[in-house]
């Protein structure tokens, strides 16, 4: 996550947010801001993981005696409560001996003379916590209480920010990476910073002395996780490539029966958003709003200049309400179907849904022929130009 330009971090600051990867990055950067500032500093980090009320005081007990120590050397103190999970609504945070022991941490900290020499600056990393109760109203008074909302799906802009933070931890490695190969990391693992960077850990490994990342080395050992598997489905499908396309359907069939919220309907679903993605794609194509370019953050700019009075308002049918990515792709794979056999596609999948409902045809060889005859070509027929 990027830190906020310009703006001096305060004394005290609470970081918190769903993402735990993201919440201990940013705890990083402030700590290495407060550290810039301190120059010559003690750094102290305090696990705080407690998994009973007694592990919970224990650890309330070392911030109270790490705040009250003064630094052995140089000019300051950096106190980091690292992954605390007893400040929101866990079992452990309601017991009563840690919420007054919370609240004694809270006035302790507003009693604290934050001014004076040496220098002291504390911050806890947590991925919930309750604002109602009386540390996060201290804190939010004395210093700093930070959301860290981390990548999303929700977020249109998070493939960017994924592709731009992989090259930041690859750099870090003293390696580089392909700018494709960075986009099928990215389009396997999806918006999970703490994935993304245990497959980029597996990739430098992978590679040993070679200095470059190719995408040959992503497809080798880098997973699918659960997002990407769709993805991977719809992938296929543009790309007119059937052994892919059955082998991923068989993958996404048998995650089935472990995901409760995955369904026969829900993968139909992806399958028709992929197709009508690229019936946009062609008519954008068409228009000259949009070109085939190789690397994702060579498409977006393009978006910004389509017309959207030309765009109908409902978001079905407008190419702009799909997540840039998808409709990046879309446009690269256009080029693979006619507009004739796109909209036969959609009657198909229709058929499909209407067969899944009211026979009593097994889910798999239904989806499973009407994808062969999607992407089937009649013998001597050739890849389409347009």
């Amino acid at each position: 996550m990027a830190k906020t330009a310009g703006k001096r971090a305060p004394a005290v600051v609470l970081v918190y947010g769903k993402d735990e990867s993201a919440v201990t990055e940013r705890a990083k950067q402030i700590c290495q801001e407060w550290c810039d500032q301190l120059g010559e500093f003690d750094r102290e980090i305090i696990d705080g993981t407690a998994t009973k009320a007694d592990e919970a005081l224990k650890v309330i007990s070392r911030v109270r005696e790490a705040l009250l120590t003064l630094p052995f050397f140089g000019s300051g103190k950096v106190i980091w409560l690292r992954n605390c999970n007893f400040l929101g609504t866990e079992r452990t945070a309601t017991a009563q001996v840690v919420t007054e022991a919370v609240d004694e941490l809270a006035r302790a900290l507003e009693d604290f003379d934050w001014s004076k020499p040496g220098n002291v600056r504390f911050i806890i990393s947590t991925t919930d916590v309750d604002r109602r109760r009386r540390l996060a109203r201290v804190i939010e008074k004395i210093g700093s209480v930070e959301p860290c909302a981390g990548w999303s799906l929700d977020d249109k802009d998070w493939a960017q920010m994924a592709e731009a933070w992989v090259k930041q931890r690859i750099y870090a490695h003293k390696k580089q990476i392909a700018e494709e190969a960075v986009a099928e990391l990215v389009a396997r693992v999806g918006p999970d910073q703490r994935m993304l960077d245990s497959e980029i850990q597996k990739l430098v490994l992978y590679v040993g002395t070679r200095p470059k990342i190719q995408i040959e080395d992503v497809e080798t050992i880098c997973i699918r996780n659960k997002f990407a598997g769709a993805f991977a489905l719809a992938d296929a499908l543009g790309a007119r490539d059937l052994p892919a396309l059955l082998r991923h359907l068989d993958e996404e069939l048998w995650q089935m029966q472990f995901d409760k919220d995955k369904n026969e309907f829900s993968l139909l679903g992806g399958l028709v958003t992929k197709i009508r993605a690229l019936i946009f794609a062609k008519e954008m194509l068409r228009a000259g709003w949009v070109k085939q370019v190789n690397y994702f953050n060579q498409f977006t700019p393009f978006l910004k200049n389509v017309p959207q009075d030309r765009l109908p308002a409902d978001p079905r049918f407008n190419p702009l309400a799909l997540h840039p990515y998808v409709l990046f792709k879309a446009v690269q794979q256009a080029n693979n179907y006619t507009l004739d056999e796109l909209v036969r596609a959609m009657d198909m999948l229709l058929q499909c849904n209407q067969k899944l409902i009211y026979s009593d045809l097994d889910a798999r060889l239904v989806l499973q022929q009407t994808l062969i005859d999607i992407v089937s070509r009649t013998p001597g027929q050739e890849k389409h130009p347009g």
